[in-house]
C-alpha cells in the first residue's frame, strides 16, 4: 500500500509538473524581424527619420460632403431609419430615435472648426516608422513647477476610441499637484486610425505594434520609458513589456487582462470555489460565469464581424454618418455602464456631452479611417497573431491595474497573477466604465501617479541611466 501511494504521488507531480511547463507553462519572447508596413514601391527605400509638425486642418470639401449627408439621413425623403421597438432602449442596438437626436444636433449645434482648434491645443507631429507615417502629440509640462523627475510615459488608446481619449489626462500628467514626479506624455494614434497610416500590407496586429512603438519611442529619444493604455492599448502595452522589459520600465493599464493557459484554468477553478481565492468585489463582477459570459456574449457581436470581415463592415460606416456614429457612440453607453441599455437615449446624456463624443466620431469620419482601423481584430486573431505565442510569456516588470467596476473586460487580479509577475497596484472602483482616460480623467491620472511613484521607490533604471549621460 505504501509503494502505491508513493508511486501515486510521484505520478501527480509528474503530470503537475508537466501541466505547469508543458501546455500550462510560461514561454520565452521570440525574437521579431523588422517589419515593412508601407507600400511595395518604397519598400527599398531608406526611411525618413523626421519628425515633422502637424497641425489638423480638415479640407472645407470633406466638411460640406458630411453636411450634405447628414441633412440627406434626416430629410424626410432620405430616412431610411427603422423605429425602435416599442418599449425598448439600446438593448436591440443604437435606439434610432436618439440617433435622430444626435445626428440633428451633429448637423446644426456642431462646430468642427471650434473642436478642431481644441485638438490642435497641444503640440502634434507625424512621422514614419517602419514604412507608415504615425501622427502623435508630444506634450510636456508647462509650469514653472520644479519637479524632481520628469518622465517619459507612452500612452495608447483602442478601439473605437482615438487619441482624443486623453485630452482631459494630459494636464493632470504634465502637471501634477501632489507629485515628485511629472510626465513628458507620447500619445500616438494607431495606425490605421485617425491621422496615422494603415498599414499597406496584411500581418500588423498588437505583436507588431509592439515593435513599432518601441521604435517610435526611440525615435523621439527615449530608450526607457513607461507605458499606460486601455483596450488594444493596453495589450499592445503588455507585448511591448512582454517583449522588451529592457526598454519598458513599468506598465500601467486600464484593462488588466490575460490569455495565459493558466489565466483559463484559473477561470475554472475560481467558478467551483470562488470564495477561496477572490474578494466580494471581484465574485460579483465575474461569477455567477454563466452571467459573466452572458454580457460577454451579448456585448461582442462587432467583434466576430470586425475578425473576419472587416472590410465589409467598412463600405457601410465609411458611407453614413449616422451609421458610424451609431457604431461607434454606442460603445460608450454599454461598455461605461451595462444596465444603460434599458435607456432610450442608453445613458449617454447628460453624463457624456454630445459635442465630446462626436470629437471622437469626427476624427474617424474626417480621416476616412473606421475600416483600417478595425483591421486589427481581424489581425489579432489570425494564425500570425497567435503563432507568437505571447499569451504565454509573462511580463516580469512592475505592473499596476486599474479595475472599473462596470468593465467586465477587465480581469480579476487572481486571474492575472500568472500573467503579471509584479503587480505593485491592483485598484478596484465600484463604478466606471471602459474609458478610464475619457470618463475618470482624474482617477486614472491619480492611479498612474500613485503607481508610478511607488516604482520610483523602488527602482533606480531611470537614476542608472541618469548617471550614463552624465
Amino acid at each position: 500500500m505504501g509503494k502505491l501511494l508513493i508511486v501515486s504521488v510521484g505520478l501527480v507531480a509528474v503530470f503537475t509538473a508537466w501541466l505547469l511547463y508543458g501546455p500550462f507553462g510560461d514561454g520565452e519572447p521570440p525574437k521579431l524581424p523588422d517589419f515593412y508596413w508601407g507600400p511595395k514601391t518604397k519598400e527599398n527605400q531608406k526611411e525618413d527619420t523626421t519628425i515633422r509638425p502637424f497641425k489638423i486642418n480638415i479640407d472645407e470639401k470633406i466638411l460640406a460632403d458630411l453636411k450634405t449627408r447628414l441633412k440627406l439621413e434626416l430629410s424626410p425623403e432620405g430616412n431610411r431609419l427603422t423605429p425602435p421597438l416599442e418599449g425598448i432602449g439600446f438593448e436591440y442596438g443604437f435606439n434610432t430615435k436618439f440617433l435622430k437626436t444626435v445626428t440633428t444636433h451633429w448637423l446644426e449645434k456642431y462646430d468642427w472648426r471650434a473642436r478642431e482648434k481644441l485638438l490642435n491645443k497641444y503640440p502634434q507631429f507625424k512621422t514614419s516608422i517602419n514604412g507608415i507615417d504615425i501622427h502623435f502629440q508630444h506634450v510636456k509640462s508647462q509650469s514653472k513647477k520644479q519637479y524632481k523627475q520628469t518622465r517619459p510615459l507612452l500612452l495608447l488608446h483602442g478601439w473605437p476610441g482615438s487619441f482624443f481619449e486623453f485630452q482631459k489626462v494630459i494636464p493632470l500628467l504634465t502637471d501634477p499637484v501632489d507629485s515628485d514626479t511629472n510626465f513628458e506624455l507620447l500619445i500616438p494614434s494607431l495606425p490605421g486610425y485617425g491621422f496615422s497610416e494603415r498599414s499597406h500590407r496584411p500581418g500588423l496586429g498588437p505583436v507588431e505594434m509592439a515593435q513599432l512603438f518601441l521604435k517610435f519611442m526611440q525615435r523621439v529619444g527615449h530608450d526607457k520609458f513607461y507605458v499606460q493604455g486601455g483596450d488594444w492599448g493596453s495589450l499592445i502595452g503588455i507585448n511591448m513589456a512582454a517583449l522588451y522589459p529592457e526598454h519598458v520600465v513599468a506598465l500601467h493599464l486600464n484593462m488588466c487582462t490575460s490569455s495565459h493557459p493558466r489565466a483559463q484554468l484559473r477561470m475554472f477553478i475560481g467558478s467551483l470555489y470562488p470564495s477561496l481565492f477572490m474578494n466580494e468585489a471581484d465574485i460579483h463582477k465575474h461569477y455567477p460565469f454563466s452571467e459573466w459570459m452572458s454580457k460577454v456574449l451579448g456585448e461582442t457581436g462587432y467583434l466576430h464581424i470586425q475578425a473576419t470581415k472587416p472590410d465589409t463592415i467598412g463600405v457601410a460606416l465609411s458611407n453614413s454618418p449616422s451609421g458610424l456614429a451609431a457604431y461607434i457612440i454606442e460603445k460608450f453607453s454599454t461598455w461605461t455602464k451595462y444596465e444603460w441599455r434599458m435607456k432610450e437615449d442608453g445613458g449617454l446624456v447628460p453624463y457624456y456631452q454630445l459635442d465630446e463624443l462626436l470629437d471622437n466620431v469626427m476624427i474617424y469620419w474626417v480621416s476616412n479611417s473606421i475600416t483600417s482601423s478595425v483591421r486589427i481584430y481581424s489581425e489579432a486573431l489570425s494564425k500570425r497573431q497567435f503563432a507568437w505565442d505571447l499569451n504565454r510569456v509573462p511580463v516580469k516588470i512592475p505592473t499596476g491595474c486599474l479595475a472599473a467596476g462596470e468593465d467586465f473586460y477587465a480581469q480579476s487580479e487572481f486571474h492575472i497573477q500568472d500573467k503579471f509577475h509584479q503587480i505593485l497596484s491592483y485598484t478596484r472602483l465600484k463604478n466606471g466604465g471602459h474609458f478610464a482616460a475619457f470618463e475618470l480623467p482624474h482617477i486614472l491620472a491619480k492611479d498612474v501617479l500613485d503607481f508610478i511613484n511607488l516604482v520610483e521607490q523602488n527602482s533606480t533604471v531611470f537614476e542608472r541611466n541618469d548617471k550614463k549621460r552624465g
